[in-house]
């Protein structure tokens, strides 16, 4: 299976991304898993309404770059489905089980997903309703994907 997981922002917090390498290290047993960053547009705390879907479409223009037609597209969304750990699990192992071996999982900017982006989605997953910064979204999406595998392959893991 290959996982990419295509995040706005830059991930600048030294913290995080020994986390993230830390995952990424576990997870080679199971999957190639790369990141891809995107740039952000710059958005001043004010924007209008038109601003704000002029930030989404550019950093949606940027996220659907690097996605091809073949590939399974997961966005990460405050109105997408809430699953547990092993719901997650089970929905990866149906996807590589019916031929999904490509996965995308998408992490929007502060401003959140394009209408495009999640046109493109083809599945709409939610952590919490709770909003998260984007760059610890990374980390935890990450975790969970590793918990995921070793839920699939019956392999003990920390409750």
């Amino acid at each position: 299976m290959k996982i990419t997981i295509i995040s706005v922002g830059k991930l600048k917090e030294k913290y995080l991304k020994q986390g993230i390498q830390e995952y990424l290290k576990r997870l080679n047993a199971y999957a190639k898993v790369d990141i891809i960053e995107v740039a952000d547009e710059k958005a001043p705390e004010n924007l209008s309404e038109a601003d704000m879907e002029l930030v989404k479409r550019k950093e949606g223009e940027r996220i659907l770059a690097h996605i091809s037609q073949d590939t399974y597209v997961i966005t990460l969304e405050i109105n997408g489905a809430m699953l547990t750990s092993e719901q997650l699990a089970q929905k990866m192992d149906e996807l590589a089980t019916y031929g999904k071996s490509k996965i995308a999982f998408i992490i929007g900017g502060s401003l959140g997903l394009s209408k495009e982006v999640q046109e493109r989605s083809n599945y709409a997953l939610s952590f919490s309703k709770m909003t998260f910064p984007h760059q610890l979204m990374r980390l935890v999406l990450l975790e969970q994907v590793y918990r995921g595998f070793r839920i699939n392959r019956g392999e003990p893991y920390h409750k």
